[in-house]
């Protein structure tokens, strides 16, 4: 990657299938035995999916495919789209079709949206917390096991970049990696030597790795854990030849003043893995 870095997550069709039918399995199992009781099988109905907490809006997208699922028929209009800033009581998307299918799919879109608007909502406030010194908020692979793909995204909609998918798609060579491998330079050789095109990031520890990291020009060197002035000295070393990332122990609270070091990218766990789900419900009419 360069300064310049925009991969932003898109949802698939295929990957967004998968994730929804497995959430509403959960859920419906071997059906709705409330609705069915209670609700004719033809009876229809209209409902309102609204935010009851200000945020950032993401996940519209994925309610529609909850609802698809569940039922074609049901008609959602969207009103509001993903990234938008959101202040309550506003309402998001409007529901039309037969009430049992609505009702069934209530529980899952209203998870999913709920977390996705958590995630992004999060990651605006600490883009915002940074928004005039450079620095750029990135996702880690921190976030909910099967739904990394929705995390990613929500960061998305809030401002954020999105770093590696997984394990496939860059390197990150890290203490435990150098440890078997022996050098920053051999770790490195080896990486390239796998696959050439794929970015690498090397996580050092000392001033030391810093310059042997600059020296094999990797593209990304990662500060883990270290203090504001050591990471003052170590930006002044790479000296633009290399993105540098900020890392470990990042809040709300340190956020700034760890982006005045100079740092290029600060890389957040805390708004994938303890995001605090937005308010939203479903109301039927």
């Amino acid at each position: 990657w360069g300064r310049t870095e925009t991969r932003i997550m898109e949802l698939t069709t295929t990957g967004l299938d998968a994730i929804i039918a497995l959430a509403l399995a959960e859920d419906m199992g071997s059906g709705d035995i409330t609705s069915h009781a209670t609700i004719p099988a033809g009876r229809r109905c209209t409902a309102v999916i609204l935010a009851k907490a200000p945020g950032v809006l993401a996940g519209v997208d994925v309610v529609q495919a909850v609802f698809r699922a569940v039922d074609p028929d049901v008609h959602v209009e969207i009103l509001i789209a993903d990234g938008t800033p959101i202040t309550p009581p506003l309402n998001l998307i409007t529901l039309e079709g037969r009430a049992r299918s609505v009702l069934a799919g209530e529980r899952t879109a209203l998870n999913l949206l709920g977390r996705m608007c958590g995630v992004a909502t999060a990651t605006r406030e600490y883009v915002d917390a940074i928004a005039d010194t450079g620095a750029r908020i990135l996702d880690t692979r921190k976030t909910m096991p099967g739904m990394r793909t929705l995390d990613k995204y929500a960061v998305a909609c809030g401002g954020g970049v999105n770093h590696r998918m997984g394990l496939y798609d860059a390197f990150l060579i890290k203490d435990n990696h150098l440890k078997v491998a022996g050098s920053v330079t051999q770790a490195v050789a080896l990486a390239r030597a796998a696959h050439p095109e794929r970015p690498i990031t090397v996580e050092v520890e000392n001033f030391d790795q810093l310059r042997e990291a600059v020296s094999c020009a990797t593209a990304r060197i990662m500060l883990d854990n270290m203090s504001d002035d050591v990471m003052r000295e170590a930006v002044a070393i790479v000296d633009g030849r290399a993105v540098v990332e900020a890392s470990g122990g990042i809040t709300l609270a340190n956020i700034r003043q760890v982006a005045l070091t100079g740092v290029d990218v600060i890389s957040v766990g805390a708004i994938t893995h303890s995001a605090k789900w937005l308010d939203v419900s479903m109301e039927v009419s």
